[in-house]
């Protein structure tokens, strides 16, 4: 019954080592995205643009007000805490983020051009909001998710435990015995 309701040996969160090369990933991933959201939110609060103004001002060709200059800030800022805390939560952060960007990008499509629009998206801000979204996805997802990981990758491993120590123990089992090339003598 255990495996029906888990058919995967793993859950989006087990812990990746802290060495693993695939922590600067999700680390780029996470810092450059938080960077650029952080910019575009200073710019438009620099440009003193009303809160919930939806008269068409531009930052970095984006539609802006200050309300989303400030959740630029925010959602900025947080991805670069997960740059900075790294590994696991960084990559679960992407994922998570990139959905609710995708998730925005339909939301604020079916806003365009009504008074419910209090975030003045204009299409090139729905356009973008799916870009950074699947962005983000692929980021948090990369070395995690797909059907060809290398057998080495610790998310393949906890997936698959007991093919994993098979391969482990003919590992140690040709570490020991010697390996003959070409004829036998």
């Amino acid at each position: 019954m255990a495996r029906v309701l888990h058919p995967v040996n793993a859950q989006l969160d087990d812990h990746l080592p802290t060495d693993h090369k695939l922590g600067k990933v999700y680390r780029v991933g996470a810092g450059l995205t938080g960077l650029l959201l952080v910019v575009f939110g200073i710019l438009g609060l620099v440009n003193q643009i009303g809160f919930f103004d939806t008269g068409g001002d531009t930052v970095l060709a984006l539609n802006t007000n200050g309300a989303l200059s400030v959740l630029s800030i925010c959602i900025g800022a947080l991805l670069i805490f997960g740059m900075v805390v790294g590994g696991t939560f960084a990559s679960t952060l992407n994922i998570v983020l990139g959905v609710l960007f995708i998730a925005s990008g339909f939301v604020n499509l079916a806003l365009l051009d009504t008074g419910l629009n209090f975030l003045a998206f204009r299409i090139q801000n729905v356009l973008f909001s799916f870009v950074v979204g699947v962005m983000l996805m692929w980021f948090g997802m990369y070395g995690r998710v797909g059907s060809a990981l290398p057998h080495d990758n610790p998310y393949w491993r906890a997936r698959h435990p007991e093919q994993a120590a098979r391969e482990d123990r003919v590992r140690r089992v040709q570490g020991r015995a010697p390996v003959m090339h070409g004829r036998c003598p």
